[in-house]
């Protein structure tokens, strides 16, 4: 019967135990998605996770939807991520960065003027789009997304090339792995949509053709580290920024079978629907597993018990606890010993300082 604390095989990396730190978006970084010092300890603090998965972290300038989310496209992005991935490995941790384009998601104001990039230009829902930035005043606020442009083939195939770009600065930088970010809504997610993706070329219609450009991203990916250490992460049922796939069963399906061939290292599914009381975890499993055949790490509205089933049952080979995360940096422990996990504040998610970010106690901690 399967624990959290058997070791994962990912790819030729052993991760000692199965609870996995997922991407939190936490908006640190500067205005310009350079790292600063305080990440380095926040992620200091949870390195006994068996893997950490860096927050969304910029791969080109051309995406925004987050301000103040890190970046990994420049030299002093690169270099500002080395003492964050030092001191994870000094903890005996692994942490994988990953790389987000927004796509749709974004809004002029954050991206220079530019306008954000879709496969199709489709922007009928603009209340349904998460776009955030911070104002003078130091409150981190919705935004209203700007209306996006359908990118050009050579924009695309560029994109991809700067997905490869961002790999390379990645290993540069000391990570051990990337995580592309295919779920949310976001560009590989909008692909994979036949209602945002309306393209007549190779990367629209079929099923086929809308997996080409998630497929064509591990590539580019993979020629700078070895497949293994590709990971992925999908959300096929969320309704978050509302891409709207009319049969995700079909379309994830397809795409599993498509993710084994290539020998990706992991699947992270995020069952953002778990939050709400209507989990999808059931349905996305069906759609995944049977095509694809390596680790398969769930994620959305969880309990420690009910992770715990899912190792026994097989179903799944890791779980991922965000919420717990932020509010327990010594989780792992915490689930050791059966100790009580520790509820995360609403206040300091997003922007500020050490306040709801490196300043949860630890066991034995003062509080």
């Amino acid at each position: 019967m399967t624990t959290y604390f058997d070791p994962l095989v990912i790819g030729d990396l052993t991760l000692p135990n199965r609870v996995v730190m997922p991407a939190l978006t936490r908006a640190r970084a500067t205005k310009t998605g350079v790292p600063v010092e305080i990440m380095t300890r926040y992620y200091r603090q949870r390195a006994t996770a068996g893997l950490i998965i860096s927050e969304g972290t910029y791969i080109n300038a051309d995406t925004c939807g987050f301000e103040h989310a890190p970046g990994i496209f420049t030299a002093g992005q690169v270099e500002a991520w080395k003492p964050v991935t030092e001191a994870v490995h000094a903890e005996g941790g692994r942490i994988f960065c990953q790389l987000w384009h927004c796509g749709r998601v974004g809004a002029q104001g954050l991206q220079g003027g530019k306008e954000p990039l879709s496969p199709s230009g489709v922007n009928d829902d603009p209340g349904m789009i998460d776009v955030y930035g911070k104002l003078d005043n130091g409150r981190y606020v919705k935004l209203m997304p700007s209306q996006s442009r359908a990118m050009s083939h050579d924009e695309i195939r560029r994109t991809i090339a700067d997905y490869g770009r961002a790999a390379a600065n990645a290993v540069e930088a000391g990570f051990d792995g990337v995580e592309i970010h295919a779920a949310n809504g976001y560009l590989p997610h909008q692909f994979l949509s036949p209602t945002l993706n309306r393209r007549d070329d190779e990367y629209g219609g079929s099923i086929e053709n809308r997996s080409h450009f998630v497929t064509e991203v591990i590539q580019a990916v993979a020629r700078h580290l070895p497949m293994g250490r590709v990971g992925i992460r999908v959300s096929p049922y969320a309704v978050y920024n509302n891409t709207r796939d009319p049969d995700s069963h079909a379309t994830y399906s397809h795409l599993a079978s498509r993710l084994d061939q290539l020998g990706v290292g992991y699947v992270h599914f995020a069952d953002m629907n778990g939050w709400f009381g209507n989990p999808s975890r059931d349905k996305i499993v069906a759609a995944l597993r049977p095509g694809y055949s390596g680790p398969i790490i769930a994620n959305g509205g969880l309990t420690v018990g009910g992770g715990a089933e899912l190792l026994a049952a097989g179903e799944v080979q890791a779980i991922a606890f965000g919420r717990g995360f932020l509010a327990n940096p010594d989780l792992v422990t915490r689930i050791a010993r059966g100790a009580e996990i520790a509820t995360p504040r609403y206040d300091g998610w997003y922007a500020t300082g050490e306040a709801g970010y490196t300043d949860y106690p630890a066991l034995g901690d003062a509080a």
